[in-house]
């Protein structure tokens, strides 16, 4: 939800229709009056242009322009130009007639259809395949030892705003803001630069063994620290515009992974054509025109300028995608990639560029997105002393974000326009002023839910107010310190009342951070002490959002089996730069079972009543997460997933007798989750988990399986098990997760149109309980609690184990997904529901 108010926030300010020439049509042969694709389409006089798509269709949206001509022109065509009304959204179908000179050269074949498509015989293909058996002799892989100079820029831009509304009363106090508007540096659009941040680093290459090594020089960006965290902005903006690498396989771009036109796999998801061939450079190059089989998929078109010498390089790479691509919030796409030889003969990129216009519509204002990448000063297998590249593998000087301009403007690989270079003071000027920071107040406070009130804030909103059937209706406030109260010291608090039960709630805490930074700032290294008497539901884990969240009060079925809690915590975390973390904790625990919950012996025909249970445990936490990058929100870190890892273990022992601890136990876990690309098959997130619970305890220490009862989809939990429905002393899981993203519905029209896509679960849980764990075997141990009638409602996995499955639909609205989920086993127990609807919000592009 956090990655939703930063993007959606800014679109939603940028929305306004704008005054536009909209030019779209059709463009065929006028003799087989087939469709002719890359068709080069562009205004006289300017660089405003387009390319047709393989169905021969193209659309061009520019400002206001007047006396202009559209021409269109392609290899052995005639050229056409024709007149545009300017200020006009119009239709404009082309005829093109061949051209009797270039034809002579030509061989014409008999007939009026074109020939089909094919790979065998193909010299487009045959090209291709070329490419890919030298790809390794081109990357940079294939030097030995490799450093350079790389610069970075990335930048965001509010795009067309109409004056209407640049006018609205919101604005008029920021009139000097709009005076900043770029209009040249992308023809046809009005940029209004709102972000924009600056790297130079200096890169070291090893091939044997890999290392590659990262030292960050100089780096500035515009900060909004009083209202988001900068450094995971800076890296969500990096993980939308990653690196492309043409010789990759595969690339993970706008979080969805494209297939590259020169993957080993290309030839089966592409078609390439030969258009034209460069011999007035050196060596010679061939222009190879590629573009998908399925319109739909996630896949690049456009342009491959190859060097026809013995290593099939790529020079030059002009592409972008598909307008009928299952892509969200995307209008255009550009990606150019530019190649020089270096003294070995290879050809090495030097500049890279991505542009991005996102926006709600198809007209209109929107967002648009700019990341250029540069590279120079190359100093090829020139190897340094051993003990270098032994150093870590991102390093940052200690002065980066310390140089003036004059350093930038001398360092910097590419001059920033007239409209990025007052982007810094601009966005500086604009935080001071107070109407500026009560608009972001409210908007943080709807979005993030904190309202800030200088040393403190207060939130989240979304637990003000929820109900559920111990408290009935159940009122909550609360808040915490921030960095203005004190850098070091964070206090946070809530108090909650139930006007069912009648009892007060309430929660203290207090942590300090040794880093002299924000508690929440990576690498964390924290000590935290707190205290909380409040209700919960028993084995109930939420992910990134509270326990007693509005939403989450309406469940399905009974849930009147809860407990309440006084919880002692002492807990301290460290973090590393290499995202390794170690957690130690001490937890006091007095449980009282509340609602219809009881703790029972039932032994000799006799029941006892236990009126709670009281534990003290030490906890270590192992967590190993490589490469990990997240976005830090208010109260959460919110994960971007990656190839690699994230490895968690988790130790805990339970002392007798300590502070009223009245068990000894321990218990281990490890969690392993994963992502696997498939390419243009999706992706899968498979989870799998294992855990043991040593010594004699009753089931509310057992692992308590994590049930859904509400009618939200939670991916860690099982959503159509009830709550403490089965307890485990040992046990072992697997969750698959997989996203098709819309491989099957692209092909089925009107789920194209609509942009639905198509997601598949599949969970497994097997456990058993020990004899002397079991009160079915141990007379002395609680007994499984019962509903009203008397029937047991927990129980041990040792028959069988749990499975559910679902299939859903993902991108509904471009925000919702919809499950249908389905029960496997243990169907016979009671108050089950075999199958049911879930929904959840899910942002994706």
């Amino acid at each position: 939800m956090y990655r939703i108010s930063i993007v959606i926030g800014l679109w939603m300010s940028a929305i306004a229709v704008f005054g536009q020439t909209t030019v779209s049509g059709v463009v065929t042969d006028a003799e087989t009056k087939e469709p002719l694709p890359f068709v080069n389409v562009f205004y006289e006089g300017t660089t405003v242009g387009s390319v047709t798509d393989a169905d021969g269709a193209y659309v061009i949206h520019t400002p206001n322009l007047e006396n202009v001509n559209l021409h269109f022109s392609f290899l052995g065509y005639k050229t056409v130009i024709r007149k545009i009304r300017p200020g006009e959204t119009q239709e404009l179908n082309v005829k093109m007639a061949p051209d009797a000179k270039i034809l002579d050269e030509v061989t014409v074949t008999s007939g009026n259809q074109r020939e089909r498509y094919r790979n065998k015989n193909n010299p487009a293909v045959d090209l291709v395949r070329e490419m890919i058996s030298h790809k390794k002799e081109n990357r940079m892989e294939s030097y030995n030892f490799a450093e350079y100079e790389e610069y970075e820029k990335l930048q965001m831009s509010l795009s067309n705003m109409s004056d209407k509304f640049k006018d609205r009363k919101i604005f008029r106090k920021y009139k000097w803001l709009f005076e900043n508007v770029d209009t040249t540096t992308i023809p046809g659009k009005a940029l209004l630069p709102i972000y924009l941040q600056e790297t130079l680093s200096d890169r070291y290459y090893r091939r044997t063994p890999e290392k590659n090594i990262a030292v960050t020089k100089a780096h500035q960006k515009v900060s909004f620290d009083d209202y988001i965290d900068n450094a995971g902005l800076s890296t969500y903006l990096n993980y939308l515009y990653s690196d492309i690498d043409i010789y990759d396989n595969n690339t993970v771009l706008l979080t969805n992974q494209f297939l590259s036109p020169i993957a080993d796999s290309a030839p089966t998801f592409y078609k390439f054509y030969i258009t034209d061939t460069l011999k007035n450079v050196t060596p010679n190059l061939v222009e190879l025109v590629f573009v998908p089989r399925d319109a739909g998929g996630f896949l690049f078109q456009g342009k491959l300028y190859v060097t026809l010498d013995t290593h099939y390089a790529v020079q030059k790479v002009e592409m972008t995608v598909n307008k009928n691509i299952n892509l969200n919030w995307v209008r255009e796409l550009h990606i150019d990639q530019d190649f020089v030889q270096t003294p070995s003969g290879r050809f090495q990129v030097v500049k890279s560029r991505m542009q991005c216009d996102f926006g709600l519509s198809k007209g209109g204002g929107g967002l648009y997105g700019e990341r250029v990448v540069s590279y120079k000063n190359f100093v090829i297998d020139k190897p340094r002393e051993p003990k270098f590249y032994e150093s870590d593998s991102k390093l940052t000087l200690t002065d980066s974000e310390k140089h003036n301009d004059g350093f930038w403007l001398s360092n910097r690989h590419d001059s920033l326009s007239v409209a990025e270079s007052k982007v810094y003071q601009n966005i500086d000027s604009l935080q001071k002023l107070p109407s500026f920071k009560r608009t972001m107040d409210i908007a943080t406070l709807l979005l993030a839910g904190y309202k800030g009130f200088g040393w403190w804030e207060l939130g989240p909103v979304n637990t003000f107010y929820s109900f559920n059937p111990v408290e009935g209706f159940r009122l909550r406030v609360g808040g915490r310190t921030t960095p203005k109260f004190n850098e070091r010291l964070y206090f946070e608090t809530y108090g909650a009342y139930g006007f069912k039960d009648e009892k007060w709630k309430y929660f203290l805490s207090a942590t300090y951070s040794f880093t002299g930074k924000s508690i929440w700032q990576f690498p964390v290294h924290t000590l935290r002490a707190s205290f909380q008497r409040d209700t919960k539901i028993p084995g109930q884990e939420l992910q990134f959002v509270q326990e007693d969240n509005f939403l989450l009060s309406f469940k399905r079925g009974v849930n009147d089996k809860w407990l309440y809690n006084d919880i002692w915590n002492i807990d301290y975390l460290h973090e590393f730069d290499s995202h390794f973390s170690y957690r130690l904790g001490f937890k006091n625990w007095k449980q009282i079972p509340a609602g219809g919950l009881k703790y029972e012996i039932r032994a000799d025909d006799t029941v006892t009543e236990i009126q709670q249970v009281t534990t003290s445990e030490f906890s270590l936490e192992l967590r190993w997460a490589p490469g990990e990058q997240f976005y830090q929100g208010k109260a959460y870190r919110i994960p971007i997933p990656n190839r690699y890892p994230i490895v968690t273990a988790r130790f805990i022992g339970g002392v007798k007798g300590l502070l009223g601890g009245e068990y000894n136990y321990q218990s281990v876990a490890l969690n392993v989750f994963k992502r696997f690309y498939l390419s243009q098959f999706g992706y899968t997130d498979v989870v799998a988990e294992g855990g043991y619970v040593f010594g004699q305890v009753p089931f509310p220490l057992l692992n308590i399986h994590r049930a859904n009862q509400t009618y939200s989809y939670q991916l860690q939990s099982y959503n159509l098990m009830n709550f403490l429905e089965f307890v485990s002393d040992k046990y072992v899981s697997v969750n698959f997760d997989h996203y098709f993203n819309g491989f099957i519905f692209n092909k089925i029209p009107l789920f194209k149109k609509l942009k639905w896509r198509e997601v598949a679960t599949f969970k497994l849980l097997y456990g058993s309980i020990r004899r002397e764990n079991d009160p079915n075997y141990n007379a002395q141990t609680f007994a499984f609690p019962t509903n009203s009638d008397g029937v047991t409602t927990t129980y041990s996995l040792a028959a069988q184990p749990y499975m559910e499955c679902s299939v859903g639909i993902a991108n509904i609205f471009k925000l919702i997904r919809v499950d249908m989920v389905k029960r496997l086993s243990y169907l016979d127990h009671p108050t089950i529901s075999s199958w049911g609807i879930r929904a959840r919000f899910k942002f994706d592009f």
